[in-house]
């Protein structure tokens, strides 16, 4: 063993937020002497094996860091690194084209470090999303818990100092849980922002306005060349155009037929027969009147 091995061993484990989480039972070293990992005990969780990067000692407690931290600021600072070495190298280049061919190298080789970056940076996302799941699982577990030992409480099943106990501890995790999820927020919040300067960087170049413009009307007067020469003119002789105004043919309208006169003949009111009238004269008048009509 080391000197640091023995000063680590015996000595309580708190996570970041102070939290107990055990003791410090043993290390497993390398060949060379250097620690790999340590055995810790949890208790009901049993003994666990912590890698040694992920522990660090302040003064009699041994401070223990979640394992997506320790791969994210890596990440991060990995990313931050590369970024800006490809931003050193363009300016280079803009400076002095005649650098361009010795610099293509380096380009090639910072671009297939940011697509290995790309793939852990996937691997660290899925990882922060399922620990955001657990932390939000904690989160409806300890407020379950304050919120029954209340009920307990108004029920006279416990004493208030118990509630106090319960209500205090509870009030830790809670604070513990949103405060690694705050962190968590502002980690991806990082990684996005970086993601935005990598498709910056590596985006091509826009073309200049004064240029886009120009091939755009050299393009236009093109187009209008090619138009003149596809589509023939329309010949003018073929078209007959008469001499004369061409007037529409007049149609008579018909007058409107004249009513006939229509009269009614009325027969005349019978001779009234007297003793002085014979009866041949009356049949004679009446067959001619007959006739008449």
């Amino acid at each position: 063993m080391t000197n640091d091995d023995i000063e680590i061993i015996g000595k309580n484990v708190k996570d970041m937020y102070g939290t107990f989480m055990g003791k410090v039972v043993g290390t497993i070293t390398d060949i060379d002497g250097s620690i790999q990992s340590v055995g810790i005990d949890c208790g009901s969780q049993g003994l666990q094996q912590i890698q040694y990067e992920q522990l660090v000692a302040q003064g009699e407690v041994i401070i223990f860091i979640p394992k997506w931290r320790l791969d994210s600021q890596r990440l991060i600072r990995e990313k931050q690194l590369t970024l800006r070495r490809l931003k050193a190298l363009i300016d280079i280049v803009s400076e002095n084209d005649n650098m361009k061919a010795d610099a293509e190298i380096i380009h090639e080789k910072y671009k297939s470090k940011l697509v290995s970056l790309d793939e852990t940076e996937h691997k660290i996302k899925a990882i922060l999303e399922a620990r955001l799941t657990e932390l939000n699982d904690q989160m409806k577990s300890a407020k379950m818990l304050s919120f029954d030992a209340k009920v307990q409480y108004k029920s006279n099943e416990i004493s208030n100092a118990t509630f106090e106990t319960v209500k205090s501890c509870t009030t830790e995790v809670i604070e513990h849980v949103t405060h690694e999820t705050a962190e968590i927020a502002n980690v991806k919040s990082r990684i996005a922002d970086l993601e935005l300067e990598v498709q910056e960087i590596t985006a091509p170049p826009t073309p200049d306005i004064q240029e886009s413009a120009r091939s755009y009307l050299e393009t236009s007067e093109q187009e209008q060349q090619v138009v003149q020469t596809i589509l023939p003119e329309v010949p003018v002789e073929s078209i007959p155009i008469p001499s004369e105004p061409i007037e529409a043919p007049s149609i008579p309208i018909p007058e409107p037929p004249t009513e006939p006169e229509v009269t009614f003949a009325f027969p005349e009111p019978p001779q009234q027969v007297t003793a002085d009238t014979s009866k041949d004269d009356n049949d004679n008048d009446w067959l001619a009147r007959m006739e008449a009509q």
